[in-house]
């Protein structure tokens, strides 16, 4: 095979990455765009690096960030908002109808620049310095940066003070990753694959961490410093967030979610909150309804119930019961929901199949399920649908800009 060839792009695959014919077989190109005549080196498989565009779309802008192509954290930053906007709702409607499902799919609700409030760094020791950034594409190649458009300023303007806070428990061996999060007292930063601690090293990283003025730093689950505790603010109520525990990626998008979901649901009085997490749901539907919130992981339920214990009663919330429960392994049977006049569910990636089925045996009157993989998403609708649901309405909801993933609301209502 040539080391380089010509190709026209004739669409965006659901990844971001460009598809060309080439000799019979597609070809995926990243960072380009549909109509655009490029150059190309054709790697293993059924891939190609991009060397230049030489008939460019009208629809291609100079991307925000220096780091782009280099970074492996965005795929789509050199596509004009309209044309991205369309991308990402066609996603949606291409999964649905990869399922059978003929719904009409409302307008992409979209996502600032500077909005993420979370984000997950690589970080390892140099000779000299620590590198942290992000990876390459699809290599473990750490690319250092010193600007991010997509987090929320105070965490790109702590990029340095990260490096410092973590320099002590790195080496030169390993990469270490960190989930750094904004919360309403700070940064919060739980470190995973660094050395192992000792007395020493948790001494280094304690002073690290006080001087670097974060809310807490957690070392492979164990909290090494802890200045204020690290809160969010979930419709009003504050709750503690567990080290790592799950959290909507921008408050804007959470707040979508919300308001879609609450919408959905209308005035049921009796709601079961599947795959509850700490609360995003919970806490929202507590000033109106008694919620019962499942979840697996005892963390998030723990800051939930303390939560609603401690201001629960001073924001005149209803009740709030919570239950541990592997949703995947063990899922509320149909009889257990047919005491809730609505259910909300908000499964990880994988979807929730299993849970699915029993929603479908079920008789509540409604269902909101909230997904990030529309893929999953669209499995789960055809399991409803086939149980006798109706799909009222489906919204994307944009929360990782640049990216091909994206949120999804769903409301099914039993016919």
């Amino acid at each position: 095979m040539n080391t380089e060839i010509d190709v026209k792009i004739t669409r965006l695959g659901a990844q971001g990455d460009g598809v060309a014919e080439s000799e019979g077989a597609s070809l995926f190109v990243p960072y380009v765009l549909p109509g655009e005549t490029v150059r190309v080196a054709p790697q293993d498989g059924d891939r190609a690096a991009l060397l230049k565009v030489l008939e460019p779309s009208p629809s291609r802008i100079a991307a925000p960030c220096r780091h782009f192509r280099q970074c492996g954290g965005c795929a789509v930053q050199h596509a004009a908002p309209d044309f991205y906007a369309d991308w990402k709702h066609g996603l949606v409607s291409a999964a649905l109808a990869s399922r059978g499902i003929e719904a009409e799919v409302a307008p992409l609700v979209t996502a600032a620049p500077r909005s993420r409030r979370r984000a997950t760094f690589a970080a390892t020791r140099t000779k000299k310095d620590v590198m942290l950034g992000y990876y390459a594409r699809a290599t473990h190649n750490i690319v250092a940066i010193t600007e991010c458009p997509l987090v929320v300023p105070e965490i790109e303007e702590a990029l340095p003070a990260l490096a410092r806070a973590v320099a002590p428990g790195l080496s030169r061996r390993s990469r270490a990753s960190l989930l750094v999060t904004s919360t309403e007292n700070g940064l919060d930063v739980a470190v995973t694959g660094g050395k192992p601690l000792d007395g020493a090293l948790r001494g280094e990283l304690g002073h690290e961490a006080e001087a670097s003025g974060f809310a807490r730093i957690t070392w492979d689950g164990e909290i090494i410093a802890e200045r204020l505790p690290p809160e969010i603010s979930l419709s009003g109520l504050r709750v503690m967030l567990p080290p790592g525990g799950f959290l909507q990626p921008t408050r804007q998008g959470e707040a979508a979610l919300v308001d879609l979901v609450r919408e959905g649901v209308g005035k049921a009085k009796r709601i079961v909150d599947l795959y509850a997490g700490s609360g995003t749901f919970a806490a929202a539907f507590a000033r109106t309804s008694s919620v019962h919130a499942v979840e697996g992981e005892k963390r998030a339920l723990a800051a939930l119930d303390r939560a609603m214990r401690e201001q629960g009663p001073l924001l005149g919330l209803k009740p709030v019961t919570v239950e541990t429960r592997d949703l995947a392994r063990r899922p509320l049977l149909s009889s257990e929901l047919n005491t809730f006049d609505a259910v909300v569910i908000d499964p990880p990636r994988s979807g929730a199949l299993a849970q699915a089925e029993e929603i479908a045996r079920s008789s509540v009157p409604v269902v909101a399920s909230v997904s990030c993989n529309p893929a999953t998403f669209a499995r789960d609708a055809r399991t409803l649908l086939d149980g006798g649901y109706q799909l009222e309405r489906v919204t994307p909801v944009d929360q990782f800009l640049w990216s091909p993933h994206l949120e999804v609301v769903g409301i099914f209502r039993r016919t």
